[in-house]
């Protein structure tokens, strides 16, 4: 376990250890002189680059990797006292946060592993997975397995089976005959924002059967993006219309937008042209700056 974030970095191990690659790799290779038994090497996502860990593990002899474990986080403050949470005699210290919230950064992070051409072993995909739907999208972004803790704390191990029932229906719908068939299909899908198509264009639209007038998408629109969302009337009634023109399909209004249907993003280009930022600084010429 090289990724305990409290309690056992404090100590040396754990998350200390997670954090440099050459112990991870060192330590890796000590419990593999000594044990015939598969190593599962855990890794810790207080990390800045989880690559490197992640090849140190690999050259270390690990048989799989495991991620991620808990993150770096003070869960609150009680503001009446003002000791944070949790209150041991007063006082209180960092601990691992994981839950449902940390899904984005797992997936992120299992996903990394899945695309490193060096890191060509099993993946174990752990944090916030509450579903048999958020198992789909760990097992589609390269983990092998799922491991769950917090939502069978909160629920019971029957959690398991709703999950387990709701991965075959899954598989049954989509016509696959294992498991095996979706692990790592979304890959390839996952790239550097640097090979993004840059003239992909979206712009918002509302459906004004389906609004229900909340003026949210405006609000978030006017203090929080783009100022592109206007007022029309119809019938006597004031819904929110989206400026076009002046659209960058940043998707907030969609986000925000409590009525299913109300808001879409609308594809503009054709697709008949790409650029990447990649592509673009590359026929540009080269700039030197110097004193």
């Amino acid at each position: 376990n090289f990724g305990c974030p409290h309690g056992m970095s404090e100590r040396g191990m754990g998350a200390a250890m997670g954090q440099v690659p050459e112990y991870t790799c060192m330590v890796t290779e000590w419990v593999k002189e000594v044990s015939a038994l598969p190593v599962i090497v855990k890794l810790t996502p207080n990390v800045t680059n989880i690559i490197p860990p992640g090849r140190a593990a690999t050259k270390g002899g690990a048989d799989a990797l495991s991620l991620i474990n808990t993150i770096n986080s003070v869960m609150g403050v009680d503001i009446d006292t003002m000791i944070p949470y949790p209150n041991v005699n007063g006082m209180t210290a960092h601990g691992g946060y994981c839950g449902t919230a940390v899904k984005p950064i797992a997936l992120n992070m299992v996903s990394e592993l899945a695309r490193d051409a060096e890191i060509n072993i099993p993946i174990s995909g752990i944090g916030g997975i509450n579903t048999w739907r958020d198992a789909v999208e760990f097992l589609l972004l390269g983990a092998s397995n799922v491991q769950v803790c917090t939502a069978v704390m909160h629920y019971g191990y029957r959690i398991v089976e709703d999950m387990i029932d709701g991965l075959n229906n899954y598989l049954d719908e989509k016509g696959f005959a294992s498991v095996n068939d979706i692990i790592g299909k979304s890959v390839n899908r996952v790239t550097d924002w640097g090979n993004l198509d840059l003239k992909y264009k979206t712009v918002a639209r509302v459906n004004f059967d389906n609004c229900i007038r909340c003026n949210l998408c405006h609000i978030a629109c006017e203090d929080g993006a783009h100022q592109c969302i206007d007022f029309t009337e119809i019938d006597g009634l004031r819904f929110p219309i989206v400026d076009e023109p002046e659209c960058v399909g940043c998707n907030l209004c969609y986000l925000v937008c409590p009525a299913p249907g109300a808001i879409s993003m609308i594809r503009l280009d054709d697709g008949s042209e790409s650029l990447s930022w990649r592509e673009l600084t590359s026929k540009q010429p080269a700039t030197m700056t110097g004193d």
